[in-house]
């Protein structure tokens, strides 16, 4: 399948670590947030101010990157993100909301800038007949970051206490940020020091947006799909551990499993999508799978069958947090010719802007119910919206 030699897999070796490690770190506290919440005296729904607060960052970070990676080069503006998502953590496990409130921005300004650095770099140093493949390989970075932290911060809190847990994870972004260095001469060997920053036309990717139909349609069903993708990564352990009774570390395995779906999930639905089913067509199977999936959530009970939970919540990571490489490459087919980029930013922005509006509200249905099951029904509603705009879409280009 590859036959290229091992010095050109290094790209998209330590684009996927990093990717993975940032998204450990935007996690660990979610993962945690039970007893976090326990220990400050506030409620669990509150974790999704905290994903909301990291996504305002991230927005700013990923409208600002373009001309930052040509500048600095790709390895440069990861290692700089590694590390200001490492300061970010470090100040979150100061037991005093105003520092945890800044160190919530500053993780999100960490992960903003990653994939339009992959991107860049990936771009240039993979073969055209495997960029599809590659990219989605680099993809599931999210998914396997988010298996790190449903599997790995649960035991830690065995261990050790939930600040020194977020000083770990700390500690392995650094560790990477320094790690990756030795490839920096190399991989940033196309930067451009000389490059001017201009970030005045930052809203121009919006514009672009929302001035054709489809990419405004595909952009709204983003906004829905990262309300739903984000929710379930952020409530899943609460949920299962406060309203069904199960342990920290078994609500955190079973959020592994939602991700360990998706990683599945990015690469599937892009092969199927490219060979058998269209795009459009694909986006709206996914949407109408997850609202189903999230609507069987409502309903698990403590007496629910353990094969038909893990069933359920394999198939939801699968979907919700699988449907990003079919997306990306429609966002590219329907984007005018030479602005795939652009359009991509911008769609991008508009995804974010559903983490930051999406996972709190969400939070607040929950909590205003008293019970989750509220919150994955929202989520469920979502989801069937996104079917019914992606058919129209679909429809409304054939005709």
């Amino acid at each position: 399948m590859f036959n290229w030699p091992w010095r050109a897999w290094m790209p998209l070796f330590i684009t996927l670590l990093i990717q993975a490690l940032v998204t450990m770190a935007l996690l660990t506290l979610p993962v945690m947030a039970p007893v976090v919440a326990k220990a400050n005296g506030i409620s669990p729904t509150l974790v999704g101010v905290y994903v909301s607060l990291s996504y305002i960052g991230a927005i700013l970070a990923s409208l600002m990157s373009g001309a930052t990676v040509i500048r600095f080069g790709p390895i440069r503006v990861s290692q700089l993100g590694l590390l200001v998502c490492a300061l970010g953590l470090a100040l979150c496990a100061v037991p005093w909301l105003p520092l945890m409130v800044v160190g919530a921005v500053l993780v999100g300004l960490g992960y903003g800038p990653m994939t339009p650095a992959s991107s860049h770099l990936l771009a240039r140093s993979t073969p055209p007949q495997q960029m599809s493949l590659v990219f989605s390989l680099k993809q599931t970075g999210v998914p396997l970051g988010g298996m790190l932290a449903g599997a790995v911060v649960p035991p830690l809190l065995l261990w050790v206490d939930w600040q020194a847990s977020l000083l770990i994870v700390s500690a392995l972004c650094v560790l990477c940020a320094l790690l990756s260095q030795t490839q920096r001469n190399d991989l940033d060997s196309d930067r451009q020091p000389h490059q001017v920053l201009r970030w005045g036309n930052i809203l121009q990717p919006i514009r672009l947006v929302f001035s054709h139909r489809a990419l405004a349609t595909l952009a709204i069903c983003s906004f829905m799909f990262s309300v739903v993708q984000m929710s379930l990564m952020t409530y899943l352990v609460t949920y299962l551990h406060d309203e069904l009774v199960f342990t920290l570390v078994g609500a955190g395995l079973a959020m592994t499993l939602t991700q360990f779906g998706g990683v599945i999930g990015r690469v599937l639905w892009g092969y199927v999508a490219d060979r058998w089913v269209k795009p459009l067509r694909m986006l709206s199977l996914l949407a109408f799978t997850m609202s189903c999936t999230a609507g069987a959530c409502a309903f698990f009970s403590p007496d629910t069958s353990p094969v038909w939970l893990y069933g359920v919540l394999g198939l939801f990571g699968a979907t919700a947090i699988g449907w990003n490489g079919v997306y990306l490459s429609e966002v590219a087919r329907q984007a005018p010719k030479g602005m795939a980029s652009m359009a991509t930013g911008g769609t991008l922005a508009v995804t974010f802007l559903g983490v930051v509006f999406g996972s709190p509200i969400i939070g607040w249905i929950s909590n205003i119910s008293g019970s989750y099951r509220s919150g994955f029904l929202a989520l469920s509603a979502l989801a069937m919206t996104c079917f019914a705009l992606l058919t129209w879409l679909s429809r409304a280009r054939r005709s």
